[in-house]
């Protein structure tokens, strides 16, 4: 049996908003926007991100490149193996202590280019013409070195004249490396070296970059001509 409700009661029964118990599609719009502006931002930083990486990657390619790039801007450092192999004729080398550069010849042709540190001041390459009297892939030199610990492997002293400067106890000499080294005058040679300046910097010999001494190396012969020039 169902009680009537009197008015009063009917009165305090709670209404329920149509519009309360709708969803608040404004924040979810909200929510939405803020989520589409996270993700266009993660992509920017993400842009910028690769950017940068690229412009890293193009900087040390260039850098890289760059001493190879302004060696073939002056015309050096550079080797024409076809043409040493196949041209007919005697090999040669001029260097030209102006330029400081050497050239290689084959029966007259140019295959080759490299610059080159000739003797500084007090040490001058001698010009002259002279014949490659010797060849030695790993020579050390006799005069020029450094003292060594015999215990440690530790320098003592570098830069060392074993004509100037005493060895002290407990020390051996070892002589400088002179790799690819082609002798022509006396002790006097072309070698290669790790440090070659565009100007006479060395002791009397001719110091090259070692990838161009290797090629001189390959191609010369002992008892060919070698002119030296000014």
């Amino acid at each position: 049996m169902h009680r009537r409700l009197t008015s009063t009661q009917e009165n305090h029964i709670p209404e329920f908003s149509a519009v309360a118990a709708q969803p608040d599609w404004r924040w979810c719009e909200t929510t939405s926007a803020s989520r589409a502006g996270a993700v266009q931002s993660d992509r920017r930083d993400s842009t910028r991100n690769l950017v940068a990486a690229l412009m890293l990657f193009v900087g040390a390619l260039v850098g890289s490149l760059w001493p190879t790039l302004a060696d073939a801007h002056s015309g050096a450092n550079w080797f024409d193996d076809q043409a040493a192999m196949n041209s007919s004729g005697s090999p040669s080398i001029r260097i030209n202590l102006s330029e400081q550069k050497a050239y290689f010849y084959k029966g007259g042709r140019l295959v080759g280019v490299s610059l080159v540190s000739s003797g500084k001041q007090g040490f001058r390459t001698s010009p002259g013409k002279f014949r490659v009297l010797a060849k030695r892939p790993n020579h050390r030199s006799s005069i020029y070195g450094s003292f060594v610990d015999r215990n440690t492997g530790r320098v003592v002293k570098a830069d060392v004249d074993t004509r100037k400067h005493r060895r002290p106890a407990g020390t051996y000499y070892r002589g400088a490396k002179m790799n690819h080294y082609i002798r022509f005058n006396g002790g006097i040679g072309m070698h290669a070296s790790g440090h070659v300046p565009r100007y006479p910097a060395s002791h009397g010999c001719v110091r090259m970059p070692p990838h161009m001494a290797r090629k001189f190396f390959q191609y010369s012969r002992v008892g060919m001509p070698v002119t030296v020039t000014y």
